[in-house]
C-alpha cells in the first residue's frame, strides 16, 4: 500500500501540471477568440467564416485555377502579415515567396486550401495556429495574426 501511495504522490505534480497546461491552452483560445471577434466587429462590411480550430477567413476571390492546394503543394504567394492593430510585421515586396504549404504556419495550411490559383483570402489566425506560446522573431508569444494572401501559383 505504501508503494501505491508513493506512486500517486509522485504522479500528482505531473497531473496538476498537465491540467494547468490544458487550462492555459483553453484560456488562450478564449482570449484569442475574443480578440478576433472584436477585430471582426470593427469592420462589419467584411463577412468571415470560421473553422472548428478557431481560424476566421474571408475569401475576396476564390481564384480561377483548377488545383486546390494541399500540404504537399508548392505554392507561390504575395502576402501581408499584420497584428490586430494593423501594424505590418512582414510582407512580400516585389517578388512573391515560394514554398511547400506544409512549411508554413498551421493557419496558412488550413486557410490557403480554400482558394485556388489567383485567389485572395484574409486569414485571422489564433495564436495556436500561428507561433503559439513561443512566438517567432519579433512576433510575441500568444499573438493572433492577420494575413492577406494572394495565391499566385500552385503546383
Amino acid at each position: 500500500m505504501n508503494k501505491m501511495r508513493y506512486l500517486l504522490w509522485m504522479a500528482l505534480p505531473i497531473l496538476v501540471f498537465a491540467c494547468k497546461k490544458s487550462d492555459d491552452k483553453t484560456n488562450q483560445a478564449a482570449i484569442d477568440k475574443a480578440i478576433l471577434l472584436q477585430y471582426i466587429a470593427i469592420d462589419s462590411t467584411i463577412t468571415y467564416d470560421s473553422t472548428s480550430t478557431g481560424l476566421y477567413y474571408s475569401i475576396a476571390d476564390t481564384g480561377t485555377g483548377t488545383i486546390t492546394p494541399h500540404l504537399n503543394s508548392y505554392i507561390t504567394v504575395h502576402y501581408k502579415g499584420s497584428y490586430k492593430d494593423g501594424v505590418v510585421f512582414e510582407q512580400t515586396s516585389g517578388s512573391p515567396i515560394k514554398g511547400f504549404l506544409k512549411q508554413f504556419i498551421a493557419g496558412w495550411q488550413e486557410g490557403v486550401p480554400f482558394i485556388r490559383k489567383g485567389g485572395k483570402i484574409k486569414l485571422l489566425i489564433p495564436s495556436a495556429l500561428a507561433y503559439g506560446t513561443t512566438g517567432s522573431g519579433s512576433i510575441p508569444a500568444n499573438t493572433v495574426l492577420i494575413f492577406e494572401i494572394e495565391l499566385v501559383n500552385v503546383e
